[in-house]
């Protein structure tokens, strides 16, 4: 079954979230958790342990496993199985980049099913040139897996790329779209785009160009400032599409798990209804 498949499976069983895993420093602090591997441990199995269950999607983000070294890496290998055992997907944010060879071995890192940290779908960064990320698309779908492709961020930096005009005329945000949409002219869905809550459009990017018959990463909603009516004004008629990604207004509520489900679950509840306009 494709990714984009089981993804709107899970979000019809579990509702329309994505529930970020993010054990940065202040957040083991906030749990009374040190800044150690076991520390770690502690704080991303527990939310592994909350979330898995009632999440449709669970991210994990890469960095703060790798910034422990291979011990935090074996970490994130079982957030990874985990997850997976309690039945959710695991979206990986890893946001990788590259060309030929190396992208390549990104997508068998991430991607194939052999590898220890093999996810559902990964995030990637197309700004090396859109194309050079096809090897990692094609991995992703000849493992029934997705890729999720930035295209508008919600950092104050993003524009100065995201915005800028291609040689085709369209802004670099508008070329990444219609890339995404291209991917998913055979029907999987498992191509996404990431877009924030919060963004300016440019001009060319309209509900319709949003609309790329994939997946809408959605970051920025909760302790970030961005609100339900943020994403009906941005996404339009593709906020069918929108995935809302949460993260540290979860994890805020850890480490008891009865306060982190009731976290995720009205994050799930607020997006409930959000339908088209």
């Amino acid at each position: 079954m494709t990714f984009g498949k089981r993804l709107v499976d899970a979000v019809e069983q579990r509702g329309r979230l994505c529930a970020g895993i993010d054990p940065h420093a202040g957040l083991l602090d906030a749990w009374g958790l040190p800044d150690t591997v076991a520390g770690l441990e502690t704080f991303a199995m527990t939310a592994v342990e909350a979330l898995g269950e009632i999440c449709a999607v669970v991210k994990p983000q890469s960095a703060f496993f790798e910034r422990f070294g291979s011990a935090g890496v074996a970490v994130l290998e079982r957030v990874i199985a985990g997850s997976r055992e309690q039945g959710a997907l695991v979206l990986l944010d890893v946001k990788r980049g590259d060309i030929g060879s190396t992208v390549q071995a990104y997508a068998d890192a991430y991607l194939d099913p052999r590898s220890p940290l093999a996810a559902d779908a990964v995030t990637a960064s197309p700004f090396l040139g859109v194309g050079s990320l096809d090897p990692l698309v094609t991995t992703a779908l000849a493992n029934d897996a997705g890729v999720f492709l930035l295209a508008l961020t919600s950092n104050p930096e993003g524009a100065e790329v995201q915005h800028a005009v291609s040689p085709g005329g369209r802004t670099v945000a508008a070329e990444v779209l219609a890339a995404v949409a291209a991917h998913n002219r055979g029907g999987s869905g498992s191509v996404g785009a990431v877009v924030g809550a919060t963004v300016s459009l440019p001009s060319d990017v309209t509900p319709a160009t949003l609309d790329v018959h994939g997946p809408l990463l959605v970051p920025g909603i909760g302790a970030q400032g961005g609100t339900l009516a943020d994403v009906r004004r941005v996404f339009g008629t593709a906020c069918g599409r929108v995935l809302p990604s949460i993260s540290r207004e979860i994890l805020a509520a850890g480490p008891d798990h009865a306060r982190l489900r009731d976290a995720a679950r009205r994050s799930a509840e607020g997006f409930a209804g959000l339908d088209p306009g």
